[in-house]
């Protein structure tokens, strides 16, 4: 792209030395720079890249984008200054990748819980209406079909511009994307023209980084903040009417708002629900009148969960009866209350569950199946918020026997972890095992016919982060064939 061009759309900049015709590329990782690439400095979280400057030089940046004059030889490289890196490559994204998001629909999804559940079914139940679609989240990048994994559930600028880039050449007209805190504390969804923004709800999480749920909450609110205050453009806040922190966001947000719930009066309310093991009916009271809806996901927090999917579409022009019809059609969401395919005599769930309201909903969503005994394997992360650990524990306590384990242990001594859990256990009848894999094979020894587990933590995640690496492993695949061992003898 043309250099000049490029850089119209910084007003505040400082240019040293001179600029190439055109830049090739735009980097914020020095390792990826290239020949004529653009190198953007930015201060992470625990990383800056203006001290990589001389590395992305070396690599062949033509142009550095920084904050401040760095005390090296530039005779070669032309140097931009601008008050706020992280900003510009905002800017600067958008512009190189020709402003992707305004010719798509882009529909964010936050929340505490639901996020991953929310945004595969609405993805799924455009796909089947016929659009072209592209989703974004915990389990990766899907574009027609194709996955890659990622390493945020929310990516950075650039990632995010080029992804938007990507789908936009093959067609795409709906993008989905989960929207995490830590995406909007960081910027990472600056630049991006959302058309709707959709709340699942806020419970405890992350407070090792947000402080407070005050903080967490108002992070929270930036996505419907974000939607603008231009009256041509059809943007909607779609809110849980069940949770408190909605009336919060419909405040602060100028699109028009559409509720779902299930307790509050909304404009898509489940009523008389009725929980079986293998599909969940309800009457939708909806804008275009009353509905059976039957669906394959399981639980309380799934009709949540439909009941967001079901609004997302009726605000995007697709009559409630088609979307209904369709539901039923749609599989459990991998790693979320999914239960395991196997021949032995009791039920397998895995799930994403990692944080108290999670557990709870879990647990619940199987209160009603004929059982044995209900046994829960519990994981939590280290370096990550140690308030919620004990509060997890209460929630799994409801389960006749807890296994207290450990998701990822990063950096923090293990048996520290698993002893701030143990503190909220309200019964004897647990153990606590630091290895996830022996934690899940020792559930499955002692399991009796008849019996529920669930693993709960990781859901479809494939791998493990010990230290600062990542590791392979799959609950699905240790649980299969742990069961095969023991029962299929």
């Amino acid at each position: 792209m043309n250099t000049e061009n490029l850089l119209e759309c910084l007003h505040l900049k400082q240019i040293v030395g001179p600029l190439p015709q055109n830049v090739q590329s735009i980097q914020q990782d020095s390792r990826k720079v290239e020949e004529g690439s653009m190198f953007v400095c930015i201060k992470g979280y625990t990383v800056d890249g203006h001290h990589f400057i001389e590395d992305a030089i070396n690599r062949g940046a033509t142009i550095i984008v920084a904050e401040e004059k760095p005390d090296m030889d530039l005779s070669n490289t032309a140097l931009v200054i601008v008050p706020n890196t992280a900003k510009a490559l905002a800017h600067l994204a958008n512009r190189f990748y020709s402003y992707p998001s305004i010719d798509m629909d882009i529909i964010g999804v936050t929340g505490t819980n639901g996020k991953t559940s929310v945004s595969t079914l609405i993805n799924k139940l455009l796909e089947n209406s016929g659009r072209k679609t592209a989703l974004a989240g915990t389990n990766g990048i899907t574009i027609n079909g194709g996955v890659k994994h990622t390493d945020n559930t929310t990516c950075d600028v650039l990632g995010n511009q080029k992804l938007l880039k990507e789908a936009e050449d093959l067609g795409v007209e709906d993008v989905i994307m989960e929207v995490s805190s830590h995406g909007l504390a960081q910027g990472r969804v600056w630049g991006i023209d959302f058309n709707i923004a959709i709340f699942t709800n806020l419970t405890q999480d992350h407070l090792d980084y947000h402080q407070s749920m005050e903080q967490y909450g108002y992070i929270k609110g930036l996505l419907f903040a974000q939607l603008g205050n231009d009256a041509t453009k059809r943007k909607y806040a779609i809110l849980n009417k069940d949770d408190a922190w909605s009336k919060i966001y419909e405040n602060m947000s100028p699109a028009e708002v559409l509720t779902y719930g299930i307790s509050e009066e909304a404009d898509f309310q489940a009523k008389q629900i009725q929980y079986f093991e293998d599909k969940t009916l309800f009457i939708l009271q909806s804008p275009e009148g009353d509905y059976h809806v039957e669906t394959r996901l399981l639980g309380e927090f799934n009709v949540y969960n439909v009941l967001a999917a079901l609004s997302t579409l009726f605000v995007k022009g697709i009559q409630v009866s088609a979307t209904v019809n369709l539901l039923k059609s749609i599989n459990p969401i991998e790693g979320r209350m999914e239960k395991v395919k196997h021949n032995a005599p009791l039920k397998v769930f895995i799930d994403y569950a990692h944080t108290p309201d999670a557990i709870r909903s879990s647990i619940t969503s199987v209160s009603t199946f004929e059982r044995n005994r209900l046994i829960y394997v519990a994981g939590t992360g280290g370096d990550r918020d140690k308030e919620k650990r004990p509060l997890m524990a209460k929630e799994a306590s409801t389960a006749d026997i807890v296994i207290l384990t450990i998701n990822d242990l990063r950096n923090e001594d293990a048996t520290s972890i698993l002893q701030d859990m143990e503190k909220g256990m309200q019964h004897e009848n647990y153990g606590m095992i630091a290895d996830r894999k022996e934690a899940i094979e020792h559930a499955v020894e002692i399991s009796e016919p008849g019996d529920i587990l669930i693993i709960a933590g990781k859901g479809k995640e494939h791998y493990q982060i010990t230290g600062n690496t990542k590791q392979p492993h799959s609950d699905e695949t240790v649980v299969t064939e742990c069961l095969n061992r023991k029962y299929n003898k």
